[in-house]
């Protein structure tokens, strides 16, 4: 009988959570999508992604990030190497002809303010892996033409081989297999004052 009361009032709260959601669109200006892989065994190699787009849902009444989803253009890379950058756009690793667009859609968010996990669906090449993010939700304030921002940061961790991303047999040793990703987002909703 407890747990049933309990699966109630948990269904309840999500019902009232996700009933005063407003919608977010990811603002591109004020985000910013990166990556960093060890390289060469002790170094460090670092890009960035520069098109894409995306929505959050969060409650403004008590400022609790509910869900989020972006695609990303895989050709928009940059690692600020153009060789490089010529090499992840290839068929080893993103395949961008094939591949345009790497995909992240959350299916639970927990937690508040300095502590959330977010957990979701990230396709890249086709392959649907279950990855987790662990961030802050900073809450959200009204912007110079009243428009309502959101804003949250995460990072999380995701192999190489999970997502067929290859490298050339003979550079094997010079990229690491671990992939550190990084979130930080502003998004807006309407304007209020026009």
């Amino acid at each position: 009988m407890a747990n049933k009361i309990s699966l109630l009032l948990l269904s309840l709260m999500l019902i009232v959570s996700t009933s005063f959601a407003e919608t977010f669109q990811i603002d591109p200006a004020h985000t910013k999508i990166h990556f960093s892989v060890k390289h060469l065994v002790i170094l460090t190699a670092h890009g960035y992604f520069t098109d894409f787009a995306g929505s959050i849902q969060a409650n403004p009444k008590n400022a609790v990030l509910i869900a989020a989803t972006a695609t990303i253009r895989t050709d928009s890379v940059d690692s600020q190497i153009e060789k490089r950058d010529n090499y992840l756009r290839g068929q080893d690793f993103f395949d961008v002809k094939n591949y345009p667009e790497i995909s992240f859609k959350s299916k639970k968010v927990t937690g508040s303010g300095n502590h959330i996990t977010m957990m979701g669906d990230l396709t890249i090449k086709g392959i649907t892996r279950e990855i987790i993010l662990k961030g802050s939700f900073l809450g959200m304030t009204h912007g110079s033409q009243g428009e309502l921002r959101a804003r949250f940061t995460a990072t999380g961790v995701i192999t190489r081989d999970d997502f067929n991303l290859k490298q050339k047999k003979s550079t094997e040793l010079m990229l690491g297999n671990e992939i550190q990703i990084g979130l930080e987002v502003e998004s807006v909703t309407q304007i209020m004052n026009q």
